[in-house]
């Protein structure tokens, strides 16, 4: 079984910077493409960003390419989101994820419990 774990969420002033990381435990044969979603209040679960196992290749939505940049330490299992020029609407609970395929839809096999971002105007 494979956990994780958010972190570094927090409130932030609009136009500031950001890191949030996700921590995996437990099974560690092979590594995982990782990704970040997020949930607004009211809103479904949307794509962020994704990154495949060896952290070569990536994937972002629209609204943050260009402002977040994933990126992942194998050797701690760590994967990190740096968050910049943040908006208003960037506030939301950012959920970590791991699967054998780097993809865009949530069909990954694990989930972390989530991290809340808050931008205030």
């Amino acid at each position: 079984q494979v956990q994780l774990v958010e972190s570094g969420g927090r409130l932030v002033q609009a136009g500031e910077s950001l890191r949030i990381s996700c921590a995996r435990s437990g099974r560690t044969v092979g590594y995982y493409a990782r990704a970040w979603f997020r949930q607004a209040p009211g809103k479904e679960r949307e794509f962020v960003a994704a990154i495949n196992s060896g952290g070569e290749s990536t994937l972002y939505a629209d609204s943050v390419k260009g402002r977040f940049t994933i990126s992942r330490d194998n050797a701690v299992n760590v994967v990190y989101m740096q968050m910049n020029s943040l908006k208003p609407e960037d506030t939301a609970v950012y959920y970590c994820a791991a699967g054998l395929r780097m993809r865009t839809t949530n069909e990954y096999d694990y989930w972390g419990q989530g991290t809340q971002v808050t931008v205030s105007s």
